[in-house]
C-alpha cells in the first residue's frame, strides 16, 4: 500500500500542507517542524509526488543536458557523472544529442528548457548570443565552453598544450604538427591559443597547423596523410578519437609510432590507455568537472543566483595533467624515414 503525505502529517502530528511545505519549500516552516516530517517520511519510506510536488513549486526537479555526440566516449563519460551527481542530489536528468550540429543544438536546447529547472549546455557550438538569449529563459551552466557572461565549467586547456608540448620539446620535436578540432569549437580555440603561447615562451618550436578535422576516427585518418606530407616529427591532436584514428593511418603508411612519429592527444578516454599501442594525452578531469556543473547549476536553481559568471564566482577552471604513454618519444634521426 502507497504512502501518502496524510499518512506522513498523522506520524508527525503535523497537518498535511505542513508535509507538503516541508518537503518542497523547507524554508517556509520551522526547523522542528521539518524535522518532524523528515523523520516521519524517512521511517515510512515515503517519496513524494514529483508531478504534484512541480504542482506546488512551480518545478520540475530535472536537469537538462544537450551534449554533441553521446557516441563519443568522452561525452558518453561526461553524461555519466553528470547523471550521478543530479540523481544524488535529488534531480531526474534528460539528456539530448545534438549530432555536432549547432542548429540541432539550439533547437534542443530551446526544447528542453522548457521540462527542466536548469541546463547544461556540453562543449555548445552556438555563439554566445544565441547562448545568453538561452540563459534569459532558464539558469545555464556552460561546461567545457568558457563565457565572460554565463556561469561556466571548464578544463585548463591553454596548460594543457604547454604541458604537451614542453614534452615534446623534452623529446627533441621543434617542427610539431596540429591537426585541429572544429571550426566553432571553445575548446580548439583554446588550445590554438596556447600554441601560440607555447611558441613564444619555448622559442625554438615551429608550429604548423594542419587545419580542422571532425573530432572522430575519421577526422584522425584524414589528418594522418598530411601530417606525413609534413616535416613535422611529432603531432599534437585536438581529442583521442582523432589521434587513434591517426595512428590507424599511420600503421596503413608503414609509419612507426613513435620511432618515426610521436603522437600526443587529449581526452583520455579509456580507449587512449588500452587499445593498441598506448596513447600519451593530456587527461580532461571529466569526473571534476561533470560534479562541478551539476553543483553550480543547483546553486543557480536552489538560490536564485545570478547566472553571470562576472557577477559571481561560479566561473570554475579546473588543471589538467600529462598521461606519458608509448606514443611519444625521441625524434627520429635522419636516417629513420617519417613518410
Amino acid at each position: 500500500m502507497r504512502v501518502t503525505a496524510r499518512d506522513v502529517a498523522e506520524r508527525a502530528g503535523v497537518s498535511v500542507s505542513t508535509v507538503s511545505r516541508a518537503l518542497s519549500t523547507p524554508t517556509t516552516v520551522s526547523p522542528g517542524a521539518r524535522r518532524k516530517v523528515e523523520s516521519a517520511a524517512r521511517e515510512l519510506g515515503y517519496e513524494p509526488n514529483p508531478t504534484a510536488r512541480g504542482l506546488v513549486t512551480g518545478r520540475t526537479h530535472a536537469m537538462g543536458l544537450v551534449v554533441p555526440d553521446l557516441e563519443n566516449p568522452f561525452f558518453a563519460a561526461t553524461t555519466k557523472a553528470v547523471q550521478a551527481r543530479a540523481w544524488s542530489m535529488g534531480y531526474a536528468l534528460v539528456v539530448a544529442d545534438s549530432d555536432e550540429d549547432p542548429n540541432h543544438e539550439r533547437r534542443l536546447a530551446r526544447k528542453v528548457s522548457q521540462q527542466v529547472d536548469g541546463l547544461i549546455l556540453c562543449s555548445p557550438r552556438s555563439s554566445d548570443a544565441e547562448l545568453e538569449a538561452l540563459a534569459g529563459r532558464v539558469p545555464v551552466v556552460l561546461l567545457h565552453r568558457g563565457s565572460g557572461e554565463l556561469s561556466h565549467v571548464v578544463a585548463d586547456n591553454v596548460e594543457g598544450v604547454r604541458i604537451a608540448l614542453r614534452h615534446l620539446r623534452a623529446l627533441g620535436h621543434r617542427h610539431i604538427a596540429y591537426a585541429g578540432g572544429p571550426h566553432r569549437s571553445w575548446s580548439d580555440g583554446q588550445r590554438r591559443e596556447g600554441l601560440t603561447r607555447a611558441a613564444d615562451t619555448f622559442g625554438d618550436i615551429t608550429i604548423e597547423d594542419l587545419g580542422s578535422f571532425q573530432p572522430f576516427f575519421s577526422g584522425g585518418v584524414a589528418a594522418a596523410d598530411l601530417v606525413l606530407a609534413s616535416d613535422a616529427t611529432a603531432v599534437l591532436v585536438y581529442n583521442d578519437l582523432m589521434a587513434l584514428g591517426l595512428l590507424s593511418r599511420a600503421g596503413e603508411r608503414g609509419v612507426d609510432v613513435p620511432g618515426g612519429l610521436s603522437v600526443a592527444s587529449f581526452d583520455d578516454i579509456p580507449l587512449a590507455g588500452g587499445v593498441g599501442v598506448p596513447l600519451t594525452t593530456v587527461a580532461i578531469p571529466i569526473g571534476p568537472l561533470a560534479r562541478a556543473a551539476v553543483d553550480v547549476l543547483a546553486h543557480l536553481i536552489e538560490d536564485g543566483a545570478p547566472a553571470r559568471a562576472a557577477d559571481s564566482p561560479l566561473g570554475h577552471r579546473l588543471p589538467v595533467e600529462l598521461m606519458v604513454r608509448e606514443t611519444t618519444g625521441p625524434v627520429p634521426s635522419p636516417t629513420v624515414p617519417i613518410r
